[in-house]
């Protein structure tokens, strides 16, 4: 049986980190847009090479590495956030269906 206090706290979580979990999405968001970006000023750096040359250098470089990893950290965060919020709200729904059930018990009985 899941009491109220736990279906307090998983509501509780789902109100107090709505804002942290929407700027982890846009965070994300930025990173992944920020990446070409990177790419571009690391392409720009060898303009005499041939593009595919541009490219395949950028992508080797470290610092793009080192984007990419900053990219994992802000997805990583993301997706524990949503983790979360879909477990808050299951504790939700096994409440609700249970209060239901509850409620269709009484009537029968």
């Amino acid at each position: 049986m899941i009491d109220t206090e736990q279906v307090q706290k998983a509501i509780d979580y789902l109100r107090t980190t709505s804002g942290k979990e929407a700027e982890s999405v846009a965070h994300r968001i930025y990173m992944e847009e920020y990446r070409k970006v990177v790419k571009a000023q690391l392409m720009g750096e060898n303009k005499s090479l041939p593009v595919s040359a541009q490219e395949r250098d950028a992508y080797a470089d470290k610092r793009y590495t080192q984007h990419l990893q900053a990219l994992q950290l802000a997805i990583e965060k993301e997706r524990e956030f949503a983790f979360r919020r879909k477990a808050a709200e299951a504790v939700i729904e096994a409440w609700r269906t249970e209060c239901a059930n509850d409620r269709g018990q009484a009537k029968i009985g």
